[in-house]
Order: structure tokens, then C-alpha cells, then sequence
């Protein structure tokens, strides 16, 4: 007989099965007792009406690894209407301690530091496990939406000679006795690689060293990111986000469904095109509406990001909204300026329930403008050397995007905090589990 996974059982009634999982919780009843047991896909219930099954579970402590052999007989009360008739049980591997947490309670009755102290154990819980569950499938909707517009998986160093963005805010590591970086993005790499295959993404870590704690930031975080040549400009780049996102969701409501009504969560709809709103139009309707002094701010504040998202909301029923041209100033060296408005940018941030999601824009694909900006901004080319020789060989117009994927998750499910949505997060406090 071959193992059966949970939510398989209800293909097999009238079968003699294996399951196998951990032990969740033991129910004792006069006549019977219900064992529950938890698999990699969900939970099942077996019962047990042999006294000598029964004592050997309850001597067992809950989280000890068990294999069972029975008969699938269809039981209406039952999770997914059946259950297994408990014929023989095998301890693969006795829990030497009980857990920190109750895992088999709706919720984890625990502080989020305390959570994440223990998250071996607590990303156990059904409710966690969902929300990884909903990134797994982000991703991979992000991945089939790509492949259909034959863009190229690319795997880029994340031990890095010169910081990507500039500024300080990067890990130093010791490389042989040589200055090194952890990467704090793949751009570099992904321009370059538009002039091998035009269109690239890739899924993986980045490093920020910024001495943020807040509930809305990471040191390491999962980025999706994405570059195409053969742009019109920066609303180019705009479209094809749109379609990302519409397939990120689509995959996860095509096979998330579980997930989500455990989670309670309704996803957003996707509007054929997301509203948009000019960066200055969008500080004067702030400061109209608010009374804040924030004519001529380089940025937006959280607090900003949030009256928009309310007002996509209220005047255009869209969960998402498009804030183009922010200043250059807020933007790093590559970015393109907007040819009729000096200063400003061809650039966007798209910010989804208030809080910015993924930035973008076209990036410079002249030679000549890189050598011109660097200049300006006092930076020395030759850390760039790399970097830059992909322009002096000719470089179509480009540009790109990239989302944080903890961040995204977060914002499906309504958590308060990022780090809920983080497997092991890496923050200022935090280096371990």
C-alpha cells in the first residue's frame, strides 16, 4: 500500500490506506478516540476503538511523527466527510518535548516575538503554512506569466564588488582579504542581461542594510524582478506589471482556494488598467485634502501612501494605483529622466492597499548618459567598469520592476506586520532561527 496524502482520502473510500504525519491532537471519548493527524497538504482524522492504539498514542507527545494503516470509510462530521478506521499505528519518531505552542487551536496564542523564537514549530500551524502556501503559488503565477511573454529565468551573484543602489546602506563582507557586498539588488546584472536576452526576471534574496524597524521592513527579503528591452518608455513596463499581477493572482485563486478561506481572505479585483496618478498631482490633492506641507517633498510619506490608496479606492474602486514621475533626485543613477520635464522622472511606484509594492521605471541605455550622470553626481565610473561595458556595446531602450514578495503576501492576507509573512526574518534584532 502506498502512502495517502489528507486530502487525497476521499479518492480512496472503502480502501485500506497508509497515512502518515504528525500527531496533532488525540480526542479519548468513552467508546472511542479520534487521533488528528497533520500532513504537508492538511489535516485527517483516524478512529481508534482498539484500547491497545489508543494508549499507545496518549503516551505520545503531541508533534511525534506517526505512519497508520486502516480502512477509508465515508463520515459526513468528519474533516472532508471521511476518515480512517485505525487498524495499526507505527512511531516513526517520538517528540522528545511537547510543543511551545497549541498547534491544534484556530490560532497561536503567542506574541509575535515569541512566534518567531520558535518558528520551527510554529510555521507548523495550518494558518502560517497557508500563508507560504499563497506565496509559493505568487510566484510561480509570476513565473508562468513571464515564460508566456518569453522572458529568460536568470540566477545573478549576490556577493557583489560595488553597491548597486550607492549610498551606505549595504552589508560589507570580507572576500579573501578583499572589500565585498551582499547584493542589495540584481539590477545591474538584469540591464546587462537585456542585451543577451532582451527580457529577463528573476526570484531571489536581496540585502538592505537599513536601520529600519518597522513593521513594513526587511534586511533580507524575497525580490521579483524583472527587466525588458524594446520599451516605448516606462509605461511600457507599466503594462506588463499589470499582467504580472493579474497572473500572480489568478495562480493563486486557481490553486489557493483552501488557503484563502482559511485565511478569511478575499482577493483584490484587477482592473484591465490600474488608475495612475501624477506624483505632482498627487502631493497638491494631499495637501488639499489634508492641510499638509508637502509641495516640493522629494517623496511620499507612509502616511501619503495611504491617503492614496484610499482615494484609488473611493474614486476609481481599485486596490491598486500608479504614482509616475517622481523626482530624480529620489532615484538612483540609472533611472531615465522624463524628456519634457526636467528633474522629473520616468519612473513609477505601484502602491496596492496604501503601501508601495514595486518600483520601476526605464532605465538610461546611452552610453554617454551614464559617463553624464555619474559626473554629476560625483560618482567614479570605474567601480562600474562591468557594469557600463554593456552600454558602450549598444543597449536598446529598457526598463523594469521589482516587488518584494513577503510584502506583497502581507498585503493579500491583512497582516499587521511583515514578518508574519516571513518564513525566518532578518531585521535589526533578529539573526536566528
Amino acid at each position: 500500500m502506498g502512502r495517502v496524502w489528507s486530502v487525497d482520502l476521499p479518492n480512496h473510500v472503502g480502501r485500506h490506506v497508509v497515512i502518515a504525519g504528525w500527531l496533532l491532537r488525540l480526542r479519548r471519548l468513552s467508546q472511542v478516540s479520534f487521533l488528528i493527524v497533520r500532513d504537508g497538504r492538511g489535516t485527517m482524522q483516524a478512529v481508534l476503538d482498539d484500547p491497545a492504539l489508543i494508549e499507545q498514542v496518549a503516551a505520545l507527545p503531541a508533534e511525534s511523527v506517526l505512519r497508520l494503516e486502516g480502512e477509508v470509510v465515508n463520515t459526513p462530521q468528519a474533516p472532508r466527510g471521511v476518515e480512517l478506521r485505525g487498524e495499526k499505528i507505527e512511531v516513526i519518531s517520538e517528540a522528545s518535548a511537547p510543543p511551545p505552542f497549541e498547534l491544534h487551536r484556530p490560532e497561536i496564542a503567542a506574541q509575535l516575538p515569541t512566534f518567531l523564537d520558535h518558528a520551527a514549530v510554529g510555521l507548523r500551524h495550518p494558518r502560517h503554512r497557508a500563508m507560504f502556501r499563497l506565496a509559493a503559488a505568487s510566484v510561480a503565477g509570476f513565473r508562468e506569466t513571464l515564460h508566456a511573454e518569453h522572458f529568460v529565468e536568470i540566477f545573478t551573484p549576490k556577493l557583489v564588488a560595488t553597491a548597486t543602489e550607492g549610498g551606505a546602506n549595504v552589508f560589507a563582507v570580507d572576500y579573501f582579504g578583499k572589500p565585498a557586498y551582499l547584493a542589495q539588488s540584481p539590477q545591474l546584472y538584469k540591464q546587462t542581461l537585456v542585451g543577451v536576452f532582451e527580457r529577463v526576471f528573476e526570484v531571489g534574496p536581496v540585502f538592505r542594510a537599513e536601520p529600519h524597524d518597522t513593521p513594513r521592513h526587511l534586511n533580507q527579503y524575497a525580490s521579483l524582478d524583472v527587466e525588458m528591452g524594446f520599451i516605448e518608455d516606462h509605461t511600457t513596463v507599466m503594462a506588463l506589471l499589470e499582467r504580472t499581477i493579474a497572473g500572480m493572482l489568478s495562480s493563486v485563486q486557481q490553486t489557493g482556494r483552501d488557503e484563502l478561506e482559511l485565511l478569511g481572505c478575499e482577493l483584490p479585483e484587477v482592473p484591465v488598467r490600474f488608475p495612475t496618478i501624477d506624483f505632482v498631482e498627487a502631493q497638491r490633492l494631499i495637501h488639499t485634502a489634508t492641510g499638509e506641507d508637502v509641495l516640493g517633498e522629494p517623496d511620499l510619506a507612509p502616511s501619503h501612501e495611504r491617503w492614496l490608496g484610499e482615494w484609488a479606492a473611493r474614486e476609481h474602486g481599485s486596490e491598486f494605483v500608479f504614482v509616475t514621475g517622481y523626482p530624480l533626485v529620489k532615484r538612483p543613477f540609472y533611472t531615465h529622466p522624463d524628456p519634457s520635464r526636467p528633474g522629473q522622472s520616468n519612473s513609477f511606484d505601484l502602491l496596492f492597499r496604501g503601501l508601495e509594492l514595486v518600483t520601476g521605471g526605464q532605465r538610461l541605455h546611452r552610453y554617454a548618459d551614464y559617463l553624464a550622470v555619474l559626473a554629476e553626481r560625483g560618482q567614479d565610473p570605474a567601480p562600474l567598469a562591468g557594469y557600463l561595458e554593456a552600454f558602450k556595446h549598444g543597449m536598446p531602450p529598457h526598463g523594469g520592476f521589482a516587488l518584494g514578495l513577503e510584502r506583497w503576501v502581507a498585503r493579500l492576507v491583512g497582516a499587521a506586520n511583515v514578518r508574519e509573512a516571513t518564513l525566518f526574518p532578518r531585521d535589526m534584532q533578529r539573526l536566528t532561527p
